[in-house]
């Protein structure tokens, strides 16, 4: 039997169809997204069509997992009211302050949902559309997240029929709570200045959402973290870091967050469990625009970078070169500190942004560990981690062994595996075999602390945290 999983991630719509049993791989394809922080919801059906076209013969069921935070307004008849607002617009930075504040300030708001709002969650840009765009904002009778559009897309997507979310998607919207499993609509209306419109119904990690109307099963969905989790299948003492457009670190826990700081998002995960979560805007990109700007392709820059030594002879990137989430700097832009006559080359400039970008993650890591157990591995995956310099560096930083597993779309193999899960009806997810996995422990005398602590040093000498 074979079942789909779907990754709808910022830039590209990935699809693979694994047998249900086994978790192999059988066949996979993509198509590209368009571009920007703010794109047409129909150009992610139109994506996933295309890459599924002739792909999902012989399955039985299939999910979508999809990049968090959007927000998908649809009007009565089910059409956007406008372009969809992704997690990485920063415009609605302003209203959720605006929103912490009326609530009551930070605790207010991570005792009800587990989340302080930040620009890229969903509460924050209902503000700002409210505020913004009163006009289009009246016409909004539904709000759906970029993984429930698509969902109800597969259904049929009929003005009639009844969206659905998950527990791990929802979890990110900061108006509904992991703790209590319920939606805080009174939030809704405090965001979207009284109106209330209609939400997705939340269904539980193995229930199904409904058919295709080819009679393929729809499964529950979720959000990319909690399919990358899924997809892994993280244990106790995992943390994972993720470097792709943006940056998570993230872990498994028995228990909800509640972080009053607003770093850690608690989140649910795909299994009934939680995801606390801590998010950057700004990871594999720091080192494209490295590249960029030395003239060389992404593929050279490790070559060059390994020409450098620990530490860039003294240059600290600060990575923040679209604002960043955490920490809450939404108008900061990046900094290269430290240059002098004899270390500003091309080698400690590329050694410099593998090391900023894996700073900002170690201190995402920090923020899940406050209690100061430090996690028994950290797997490393994103497009990032296939540069074999990256993770060295990221042992040295993180002071921890890094795992490595072997590149696969993790996401779309959550997605595959929840979809399984579904048909199954079992009490736990199927048992697919974890991935082959490379394993890199921290050097004796690593580096790690002094560049860490320099680059500390730096952050609030710029921006006084």
């Amino acid at each position: 039997m074979l079942v789909a999983g779907v990754d709808s991630s910022t830039q590209s719509c990935k699809i693979v169809v694994c047998d249900a049993d086994t978790g192999k791989v059988v066949r996979h394809n993509r198509a590209r997204h368009p571009d920007g922080t703010s794109v047409p919801a129909e150009a992610w059906w139109r994506a996933l069509r295309e890459a599924s076209e002739g792909l999902l013969d012989g399955v039985a069921a299939i999910a979508v997992a999809g990049q968090q935070h959007g927000l998908v307004a649809l009007d009565a008849d089910g059409y956007p009211v406008r372009d969809a607002l992704l997690w990485n617009d920063t415009r609605s930075a302003h209203a959720a302050d605006d929103l912490v504040t009326e609530l009551g300030g930070p605790q207010a708001w991570a005792d009800a949902v587990g989340i302080v709002p930040r620009a890229a969650h969903t509460v924050s840009k209902l503000r700002w559309l409210a505020d913004h765009e009163p006009d289009l904002a009246n016409r909004v009778a539904r709000v759906l997240l970029p993984h429930d559009y698509l969902t109800w897309q597969l259904r049929g997507g009929t003005p009639g029929l009844t969206p659905t979310t998950d527990r791990g998607d929802a979890s990110g919207t900061a108006y509904w709570s992991a703790a209590t499993g319920r939606y805080r609509t009174d939030l809704v209306s405090l965001a979207f200045r009284g109106r209330t419109p209609e939400l997705p119904r939340v269904l539980g990690p193995a229930e199904l959402a409904g058919h295709t109307p080819q009679g393929i099963a729809v499964a529950a969905g979720t959000g990319d973290n909690a399919a990358a989790a899924l997809g892994l299948g993280i244990g106790v003492g995992d943390a994972v870091v993720s470097l792709g457009t943006s940056g998570t670190a993230y872990t498994r826990s028995e228990t909800a967050a509640a972080d009053a700081t607003g770093a850690v998002n608690g989140f649910a995960d795909a299994t009934g469990a939680y995801l606390p979560l801590v998010c950057t805007l700004n990871a594999a990109r720091v080192l494209e625009a490295t590249a960029a700007m030395l003239g060389i392709e992404h593929a050279e820059l490790e070559a060059v970078a390994r020409q450098s030594v620990p530490g860039a002879a003294g240059l600290t990137l600060l990575p923040y070169l679209t604002g960043e989430r955490t920490p809450n700097l939404p108008d900061a832009t990046g900094t290269l500190h430290g240059l002098t006559l004899t270390n500003m080359l091309p080698r400690h400039v590329a050694r410099a942004g593998i090391e900023g970008m894996l700073c900002n993650l170690a201190d995402a890591l920090d923020q899940l560990n406050t209690d100061g157990t430090a996690p028994r591995r950290v797997v490393l995956i994103g497009g990032a981690a296939a540069n074999p310099l990256v993770a060295e560096v990221a042992s040295e930083i993180f002071d921890a062994t890094v795992a490595v597993p072997e590149p696969r779309e993790y996401v779309a193999l959550g997605a595959a595996r929840q979809a399984a899960w579904a048909l199954a009806a079992t009490p736990e997810p199927p048992a697919w075999d974890p991935p082959p996995t490379r394993e890199i422990p921290p050097p004796p005398a690593s580096p790690g602390r002094e560049i860490r602590a320099r680059y500390g040093r730096t952050r609030r000498l710029v921006h006084r945290l």
